[in-house]
């Protein structure tokens, strides 16, 4: 096997060469903003040039697809695609949450079938949790799932559903029994397919302009029986496993990163620039001070990143640093973008256009789309309440 070493000299070395600059169009700062058909294109061939190369999914075992080395491994090479200012991977639900979700608890079958095009992008991920009514009460699924022979026949719909309308797989949780005891007990768990007859997605077009998002309708859809993860009934369980992976509280995911991370030091860079009564904002004592907090912010994410290492802040009880990491990560790049536009001043107001900022709208851009990080996988008031009861063993609110 190859050394860390080695390997992380060879995957520097070749993000060095191989990262695309001046990209003919607005590279896309997270998964959640891609939307045209240009962009995807080319973030899906990109996501596949990497993993040819190595770089993806590196510590997965090679019989599904990975490259059978160890995290410490991957670990360097998303170092690298960092370092580098590489784009963001492409099929975030799948490599995130599907992938390592079927590789630890899904079945030999299952893990053949639906890895290697994970990693590969072939086979783009979608997630059908939310729904228009339930907003953020998952366990409130309406969803129907009706057994049917060997199929399920679905009927309702699902929103939020990022880069949906380019989809081959969702991972679904539906309802499969309106009489269960309680609501947890009545939901399912599908790895079910999207290009089936009586699925259709409906783009939705954001704030921003940008069409990251669908609505996906099912209308007597009928999907593979087998296409049922653990047991009917028991997709509650599986679903909270699942959630525990998009918020970072779990590992196993094959690498990369698929939201760009916000440098504070380009914020810097922003307060010399802008102006303030005549004067570079940096000289202003307020503006410096609030620079300053956000660089002991950005110091202490990474300083968790190395504390992480300690055995009793990360396991099950209390789970403490894992549950915090996507509170923390979401709520920065917020805080970031909304001090940059302040930054910005008047001219920040100006998003798209001739009168654009300097910036070519990138702050604005930035800022609008970090609320939608700030909410997916649980918003920042539900993991203030997780963190409040599982680690500091709050009472629950009513």
């Amino acid at each position: 096997m190859i050394s860390v070493e080695d390997f992380a000299a060879g995957a520097d070395a070749w993000f060095a060469e191989h990262t695309p600059r001046d990209v003919p169009f607005m590279m896309p700062l997270t998964f959640m903003e891609v939307g045209t058909d240009e962009q995807f294109e080319f973030l899906r061939d990109w996501q596949n040039t990497v993993y040819k190369a190595g770089y993806l999914g590196a510590h997965w075992p090679t019989d599904y697809g990975g490259g059978g080395l160890t995290q410490k491994h991957q670990d360097a090479a998303t170092r690298a695609m960092r370092k580098h200012g590489a784009p963001i991977m492409l099929n975030a639900i799948g490599i995130g949450w599907a992938g390592p979700l079927i590789l630890d608890t899904g079945t030999e079958e299952e893990k053949r079938k639906y890895l290697p095009g994970i990693l590969s992008a072939d086979d783009i991920w979608c997630q059908g949790f939310s729904e228009p009514d339930n907003g953020s009460d998952l366990g409130n699924a309406q969803l129907k799932a009706v057994r049917d022979g060997d199929e399920y026949v679905l009927n309702g719909s699902k929103i939020w559903t990022t880069q949906g309308n380019y989809a081959k797989y969702m991972i679904l949780l539906a309802r499969t029994d309106f009489d269960a005891p309680n609501k947890y007990a009545g939901l399912s768990f599908f790895l079910a397919p999207m290009r089936i007859p009586g699925v259709e997605t409906t783009k939705i077009r954001k704030l921003t302009g940008e069409y990251g998002f669908t609505q996906t309708f099912f209308t007597d859809a009928r999907i593979p029986a087998d296409t049922l993860m653990g047991e009917e009934g028991g997709g509650w369980k599986v679903a909270m496993r699942t959630l525990e992976y998009e918020r970072g509280a779990r590992g196993g995911q094959a690498g990369g990163y698929t939201i760009s991370q916000t440098d504070p030091l380009e914020v810097v860079g922003l307060a010399k620039r802008a102006m303030r009564n005549g004067k570079p904002a940096l000289e202003d004592p307020v503006m410096r001070d609030r620079l300053m907090a956000q660089m002991i912010e950005a110091q202490a994410m990474m300083a968790n990143r190395e504390r992480s290492k300690i055995m009793p802040l990360v396991q099950e009880k209390p789970f403490a640093l894992p549950m915090l990491s996507k509170l923390q990560f979401t709520e920065y790049a917020r805080e970031t973008g909304e001090l940059a536009l302040e930054l910005e001043g008047a001219q920040g107001g100006y998003y798209v256009g001739d009168e654009a900022s300097r910036e070519d709208g990138y702050w604005q851009r930035s800022y609008l789309n970090a609320f939608s990080a700030t909410i997916g996988g649980g918003t920042s008031q539900i993991q203030r309440n997780i963190v409040g009861e599982h680690v500091l063993g709050l009472p629950k609110t009513r």
